[in-house]
């Protein structure tokens, strides 16, 4: 346990004594919570961390005009560019290698839903689907789904472990609904949930902002501490226990997200990449999503606020967007190119600044919310790393097929509750459609009308089908052909029987 005497030392050499300012005035139990804290923050890394945030918050961003290329076509595949041998190779190989338990899922869940307005992890969240699952359960029904079908398929029963990267935010609301809900049927012992580190939030003059009198303000250091938080929770010496090579990294917060999809994993493994990106086509050049592609020759992440308006509305002759491949959050790694990276890259990371409204007590300790920014939070993001890469390539799939992220409350106008809710109704509609399904209106006539998701709002008619059933959209033609479906029509693992026998 940390001193109170050894706290003043280690807190004056890095030039923060001021954080101890009200330990006249704090309990015996205060003092410990407090000392405790103090204790994680190494004094050099203290100083380093202050410094780089000042200098990165007044640093101004390089210009990429002349630095920015495409990635190469022959580093891209993708659902519409590829022919269909290609396409169904990739996919069977990326079944093999999960049954061979050489696959696992890795979910960044360490951000708190505060766009979103709940005070609860994203994951947990219920978009208002009829069966009222949340993305954990959805989530949770893919893995269990993938790996029924690389068994049906290769002939072996196998795993593939779930790896929960949670903050100090989400891991004890996580963990607890993980449990209430008996892990969703999953066995629990692969289901593994790690935190990422908390880094303190700096005030522009370079100092520790205190959020009460025994607390520093601190904040995740974004999806890019996976890197540290792999190494310091020995979640790489678990993978390699397991016999784990290939990772799928993803984003809580899309709807869509195809958890250890065979097709990107066997892309991916063909190629023999190290590291890998699925990518979806802009919708226009000022979309808010970051592009992959190559700066100074390395392949990178530009972020949409980093993006030159000049550079971002560049076409081909065709017409296309020179830089038109939205970075999803949906990644592909070896486990070897990830124990490289948290050996010897990762406090090599670029820092990204975030200019934040950040919670304080004044000098008399009276709590205090900020109307405007007053402080610096760094962090760092998951594809920054793949400069690192020796073998890197892109996937491009269909948005509607694959992308629809929970950001914003309803009354936003995109990645609201609503909208991803749609976005999963409407590829739901589709696939039973392409099952020759037939849906009725009120008067029990066929609904013959076209429908867009993009442009005409809601389906005609409510079809929700459980992951458990079909993992995309595989399947359903002897279940749905000719049958004729009233909305809301929901084909889950309960009912399927049923529905069959009737």
């Amino acid at each position: 346990m940390l001193s109170f005497e050894e706290a003043k030392v280690r807190l004056e050499s890095a030039g923060q004594s001021h954080v101890l300012r009200f330990w006249p005035e704090l309990s015996a139990e205060e003092r410990g919570v407090f000392l405790a804290e103090l204790l994680q923050l190494e004094p050099a890394e203290l100083q380093r961390h202050c410094r780089s945030a000042v200098e990165a918050a007044s640093r101004t961003e390089e210009r990429l005009c002349g630095r920015m290329e495409p990635v190469e076509p022959e580093f891209i595949g993708g659902v519409r560019r590829s022919d269909p041998g290609s396409l169904q190779e990739w996919e069977e190989e990326g079944f093999s290698q999960i049954a061979q338990n050489k696959v696992a899922v890795l979910l960044l869940a360490g951000g708190q839903g505060t766009r979103l307005g709940v005070p609860y992890p994203k994951g947990m969240y219920d978009v208002g689907l009829p069966s009222g699952k949340t993305l954990y359960r959805i989530q949770a029904e893919r893995i269990r789904k993938v790996q029924e079908l690389a068994r049906e398929k290769c002939g072996s029963k196998c795993t593939v472990p779930w790896y929960i990267m949670t903050s100090e935010f989400t891991l004890e609301p996580t963990e607890k609904f993980f449990k209430e809900n008996s892990y969703f049927d999953l066995d629990p012992s692969n289901v593994v949930m790690f935190e990422q580190r908390m880094i303190p939030a700096v005030s522009f003059d370079g100092k520790l902002i205190l959020e009460k009198k025994n607390k520093i303000a601190m904040a995740p250091d974004g999806n890019g501490g996976l890197y540290r938080a792999l190494r310091d929770n020995k979640v790489l010496d678990d993978m390699e226990r397991r016999g784990v090579q290939y990772l799928h990294v993803y984003c809580v917060d899309n709807i869509l997200v195809k958890l250890a999809d065979p097709l990107f994993i066997g892309f991916c493994v063909k190629k023999g990449a190290d590291c890998g990106a699925k990518v979806v086509e802009k919708a226009y050049p000022s979309e808010p999503v970051g592009v992959v592609c190559r700066v100074d020759g390395v392949y990178q992440v530009v972020e949409y606020s980093e993006l030159e308006p000049q550079i971002a509305e560049q076409r081909h002759p065709g017409g296309e967007l020179m830089y038109n491949a939205g970075n999803i959050c949906n990644h592909f790694f070896t486990r070897d190119f990830l124990w490289e990276v948290a050996l010897n890259f990762q406090e090599q990371l670029k820092q990204h600044v975030a200019i934040k409204k950040v919670p304080f007590v004044d000098e008399e300790g009276n709590p205090v919310k900020p109307t405007k920014p007053n402080g610096i939070k760094m962090e760092k993001f998951v594809f920054d790393v793949f400069q690192f890469s020796k073998k890197f390539v892109a996937f491009e799939v269909l948005r509607e097929d694959e992308f629809s992220p929970l950001k914003n409350a309803d009354g936003a106008p995109v990645d609201t509750p609503t909208t991803v809710r749609r976005s999963l109704l409407a590829q739901h509609y589709h696939w039973a459609l392409k099952a020759k399904a037939i849906f009725l209106d009120l008067h029990g006539n066929p609904i013959t009308s076209e429908y867009r998701a993009a442009q005409d709002g809601d389906p005609p008619a409510v079809c929700e089908i459980s992951p458990l059933v079909s993992y995309f959209g595989e399947g359903l033609e002897k279940l749905l052909k000719h049958r004729n479906l009233k909305s809301p029509f929901l084909l889950d693992d309960n009912n399927v029987k049923s529905f069959i026998d009737s």
